[in-house]
């Protein structure tokens, strides 16, 4: 492999190695992983639930006791890279990407115009 496949090949892993650390640093807080859907976190605590989802780049937080659930959002907020605006709060996997990049030796490398030789390949809809 060539360094610059090593690199788009760890960038499309970034969201893999982001999700194992929220998974980590979830579960250190008592939630358990569900065994039939990964993207589903649990906590009950005496009358307290909490319901932790993922599904892409959404997490949507459900549960009985406001602050519990806020006190989940103030870890969050610690753990992760948050960007809030007027209109919502995003979660961000820029470090992860970042951190593959350095990773791969080109994190000060300057973007450059690379022109492909395109190919015309007849009948690639038939293999």
């Amino acid at each position: 492999m060539s360094p610059s496949q090593i690199l788009v090949y760890g960038l499309k892993q970034a969201s893999h190695q982001w999700f194992s650390k929220f998974t980590e640093a979830i579960q250190a807080t008592s939630f358990t992983q569900s065994k039939a859907d990964y993207s589903l976190f649990t906590r009950k605590n005496d009358k307290s639930f909490t319901a932790l989802l993922i599904y892409i780049d959404d997490i949507m937080i459900i549960g009985n006791n406001f602050s519990a659930i806020n006190a989940l959002k103030q870890f969050l907020n610690t753990r992760i890279e948050v960007s809030r605006s007027k209109k919502d709060i995003s979660i961000c996997q820029r470090k992860y990407a970042l951190d593959i990049i350095k990773d791969g030796g080109a994190l000060g490398a300057r973007p450059v115009r690379y022109f492909m030789i395109q190919q015309s390949i007849e009948g690639w809809w038939d293999i």
